[in-house]
């Protein structure tokens, strides 16, 4: 499959198969996140995978994020926990902050994304799914992630992924606008 193929197929996985994610194929996908570009080769990610019990710690810590942050909807709370509960691995992705420096700092979480993306092309190619979660039950923006995977101070959360065997592969062709009409000439 071609890049631009495996692009256009590109899609968030949310349902996975009660199956484990080889360790290889963990590794296979974060040693591809290393090769994005990064401004000056800070190489300014870090990885927190988890499976198995820190997973079941996970869904505690987003079981009471989720109910603070949506007290008077308990569908809610249930329908984004079942992500968590089904999904086989987790990977919280963070960038470095450069202290005094705001440019660098952007640089590394735009860095970042690209490892993230290059990650979900990985995967793709591997046969798992993924989603790259950045509100709601990737819990990116609260402190409780940062203090549960025992993140520097120094890092910021960028996303939490979740990957799987798919319980089945989506077919729908997502329309997007033509390029053109996001497109300036100048």
């Amino acid at each position: 499959m071609s890049v631009i193929e495996a692009l256009k197929n590109r899609r968030a996985i949310r349902n996975y198969r009660n199956q484990l994610v080889e360790k290889e194929k963990i590794e296979q996908i974060i040693q591809a996140a290393t090769y994005a570009p990064n401004d000056r080769m800070r190489e300014p990610w870090h990885f927190y995978v988890m499976q198995g019990e820190a997973l079941k710690r996970y869904e505690e810590v987003a079981t009471a994020y989720l109910q603070e942050r949506f007290p008077t909807k308990p569908n809610l709370v249930e329908s984004s926990l079942k992500v968590v509960q089904t999904t086989p691995v987790v990977i919280v992705v963070t960038a470095d902050q450069v202290e005094g420096d705001e440019d660098a700092t952007k640089d590394n979480v735009f860095a970042v994304c690209s490892a993230i993306m290059s990650m979900w092309l990985a995967a793709e190619e591997l046969g798992l799914g993924f989603v790259w979660r950045t509100r709601g039950v990737g819990l990116v923006h609260d402190e409780r992630l940062h203090t549960f995977i025992g993140a520097q101070p120094s890092q910021q959360v960028v996303g939490t992924i979740f990957i799987g065997y798919p319980e089945e592969h989506p077919v729908d062709d997502k329309k997007r606008k033509d390029h053109l009409e996001k497109t300036t000439w100048l």
